[in-house]
């Protein structure tokens, strides 16, 4: 492992100013303390690949971190809007994000509840990272989720000595603006460092009615003293978005109609100011259908305060307290909908007829605290390499429901709440990690954590029963893993080689107990995994290859269907597998072209699976299910090929990089239907800049970038729900309803960059 005491910004010095009548300047090194506690290092034996700051900054038109991390091998992204802003995710080896772990600077990103992140609240943090790592396989020990397919870390931007300020706006297809201004007050008295961030975006998005509306903040204050450092930092952000997460059905795309957003839609007159019905010219009531405050708003702010310390040139450590506030609803029209459900009475219309179902428009809140402390300690000598570490986190979360309105009904309190439960979870680790030289080329490695969880939830969920009775929330589950990871390492004249072996263990999220079906236990999943690799690097060309096996028990995998807020569902799988071989090569062409790809090729396997399908009548009742079983089937959204190529080429000041992704089929259920299924894309992506110096700005930067240049027309996720009416439809030939994430077409975005 490298060493951890390094020098900030390559051991720089800074000109500060000496009290007397002649002005002498001295310099001196500060030394900052560089937490890669969360982090893989040259030798440590496990596939990751590194995305640097300039790298981030090249191709940051304002799309969210998985589409800047998207080149990276094995990923996956994709956009409810389908343009990259707003609400996305990504897979890893067919992955699905909750059980990605992510950290900033160790601290956990992941929501303790549905472990997964929502980047919708973090727009533009990608202007406030210095360097972003994708750990592939379980990866190495760290704080947070468990690692079922990968591990994001994150490290926020080293402060800077140098006084700078800097504007950077974007613009471009689909109404889409972004404005960023950042600046840094550079090393003042020899000990302090402030710099800041602010952002705002606004993007209507490709899909009908999916616009958005971001901000976002950053803020970092620093003290250097003699062999430490104290460092405050603060992000955050507003978000209001389009809920855009339903989806287009296939039925729509098949028809031509890309863009088309069931939420919000519903029927009814349209009246006009004096509430007489609208009519339109040929003499029929006009429809509304669309409900325009049907809309996702949610605020989070982070504070991070850390202190890190150098004893020696071989001991230092790092202490982080951290907390996070966050709060926001989602409001949605529910046509026609049975009043039970919000625990509402039945009641008597104008007319004299007794209303048992309406329209309705809700708010669902969930306002949730989490705070901790993280630390590490290492230690660095000649051969030896330690990291002890870990942390404690608590998360105290509130999900409660109003009814704003209701049609027709009078005795509406907005006050009250139709459902209302607390959860918490206490999540606690300690790890020991190191690399031993046993000799110039090899070293070994060992890493052991344990890790212990506890949560609750308890209170009135939204969720009914067939029989129309409410669900109670008394969950009550405590976990403790012992995850050891253990692997050799060579390395020597460019050649560079591993083999490990690791155990991860991960507990159910919250949506796995309040979403279950009457027949799922959900239990806590196991992963061995087994990773070799081999890479070459020369001062021209390297190549790579990473073989890995990742035998799952109780595997927590994606069934196809979603929670009502969008959320995809997963149900555990006994047993199932992942392995596959991932292939990476560039080559360099003096000082004006590279190129670099990457291919991986994998099968993604469940060995015995039961599916429970749903049984209806003809009045479209419930009247139970029945079971299909299949030998070795497919996982669902885990492709056999996915497949990434950069061309750059560069001229005095100018860039230009051509950019393409191809992703195999994709099943969207565990059954292996074609029918249920989602189309191999091929995307290409073109980006040319050019960037010069005045005499009044430090760098001017203009950056032209064309997505999807050669307008493929492809979806990259989906849901579906596959059952059976009246014995009419045979298993084999189901009533199917889907949604399908569409993206957008050819569409362009240019920006201005101005350093000072």
């Amino acid at each position: 492992m490298k060493k951890v005491v390094l020098l900030s910004a390559a051991a720089m010095s800074a000109a500060v100013n000496v009290k007397g009548e002649t002005e002498e300047l001295k310099s001196r090194q500060l030394e900052e303390v560089v937490v890669n506690a969360t982090k893989a290092v040259e030798g440590t034996p496990m596939a990751f690949t590194d995305v640097s700051k300039d790298e981030l900054r090249k191709n940051n038109f304002g799309q969210d971190i998985p589409y800047l991390i998207s080149q990276t091998p094995n990923v996956i992204v994709t956009s409810d809007a389908g343009t990259g802003i707003g609400y996305t995710g990504f897979r890893v080896r067919g992955t699905d994000a909750n059980r990605i772990n992510i950290t900033v600077n160790g601290v956990p990103l992941n929501d303790s509840e549905s472990q997964g992140v929502f980047w919708v609240n973090m727009p533009d943090f990608a202007s406030s990272v210095e360097n972003v790592q994708v750990q592939r396989g379980v990866g190495t020990s760290t704080n947070g989720a468990a690692a079922f397919g990968a591990t994001i870390a994150m490290q926020t931007i080293k402060p800077s000595l140098k006084p700078y300020a800097e504007v950077n706006s974007a613009a471009g297809s689909f109404s889409t603006f972004k404005n960023t201004v950042s600046a840094g007050t550079g090393l003042i008295n020899d000990h302090f460092v402030v710099d800041a961030r602010y952002t705002k975006i606004d993007s209507k998005g490709f899909i009908d009615r999916a616009k958005a509306d971001m901000s976002s903040y950053y803020a970092s204050a620093a003290y250097y003293g003699n062999s430490f450092v104290i460092r405050y930092q603060s992000f955050g952000s507003s978000e209001v978005t389009n809920q855009a997460w339903n989806y287009v059905p296939s039925s729509m795309i098949a028809a031509g109609n890309r863009t088309y957003n069931s939420c919000g839609e519903y029927y009814i007159d349209r009246l006009d100011e004096n509430g007489n019905k609208v009519y339109d010219e040929d003499g029929k009531v006009v429809k509304d259908t669309r409900y325009y405050d049907q809309t996702d708003n949610y605020w989070q702010y982070h504070h991070h305060l850390s202190y890190s310390q150098s004893f020696s040139n071989k001991l230092s450590m790092n202490v982080t307290l951290h907390y996070t506030n966050g709060k926001g609803y989602y409001e949605d029209y529910k046509y026609n909908s049975s009043l039970y459900k919000f625990n509402l009475k039945n009641f008597t219309d104008a007319d004299g007829n007794t209303v048992k179902k309406t329209d309705i428009v809700r708010r669902k809140w969930m306002v949730n605290d989490f705070y901790g402390a993280v630390y590490n300690l290492n230690y660095t000598s000649d051969r030896l390499n330690l990291v002890l570490g870990g942390g404690i986190n608590n998360y105290v979360g509130n999900h409660f429901g109003n009814v704003i309105w209701v049609k027709s009904y009078n005795n509406l309190s907005n006050g009250d709440r139709y459902y209302d439960n607390d959860g918490t979870k206490l999540d606690y680790n300690v790890f020991l990690k190191g690399s031993y030289h046993l000799t110039s080329a090899f070293s070994a490695f060992a890493d052991m954590q344990y890790r212990g969880i506890r949560y609750q939830a308890d209170g009135t969920s939204d969720r009914f029963d067939y029989d129309k009775k409410q669900q109670i929330l008394d969950i009550d589950k405590s976990y403790e893993f012992f995850n050891p990871k253990v692997g050799l390492n060579y390395s020597k004249n460019g050649h560079t080689g591993f083999a490990s072996f690791s155990i991860a263990n991960r507990e159910p999220n919250r949506n796995n107990f309040t979403d279950a079906e009457a027949y799922e236990r959900p239990t806590y999943e196991t992963l061995y995994d087994y990773e070799a690799g081999y890479s070459y690097n020369s001062k021209y060309w390297n190549v790579g290859v990473n073989a890995y096996y990742m035998d799952y028990n109780n595997q927590l995998i994606l069934t196809g269907k979603l929670s009502d807020i969008g959320e995809s569902l997963t149900s555990n799988i006994k047993e199932s597998y992942r392995a596959g071989i991932e292939l990476m090569a560039g080559f360099r062409v003096g000082k004006f072209m590279d190129w670099n790809g990457n291919v991986s090729l994998s099968r993604n396997k469940i060995k015995n699976f039961t599916e429970t399908v749903d049984l209806y009548d003809a009045d479209k009742e419930w009247t139970g299910t029945t079971e299909v079983f299949y030998d070795k089937t497919d996982i669902s959204f885990s492709p056999d090929i996915v497949a990434n190529s950069v061309f750059n080429f560069y001229v005095k000041g100018f860039y230009a990089s051509f950019m393409s992704s191809y992703v195999g089929k994709q099943y969207l259920d565990n059954t292996s239907s074609n029918d249920r299924s989602i189309n191999p894309y091929f995307v290409n992506n073109l980006q040319v800049g050019y960037s010069f110096k005045t005499k009044v700005f430090k760098e001017v930067g203009l950056n032209f970038r064309v997505n999807n240049i050669f307008n493929e027309k492809y979806e990259t996720s989906g849901w579906v729900y596959s059952y059976v009416v009246d014995g009419k439809t045979t298993l084999n030939n189901r009533t199917i309803e889907d949604g399908l994430a569409t993206q957008a077409g050819i569409n362009f975005m240019g920006s201005l960059s101005l350093k000072f």
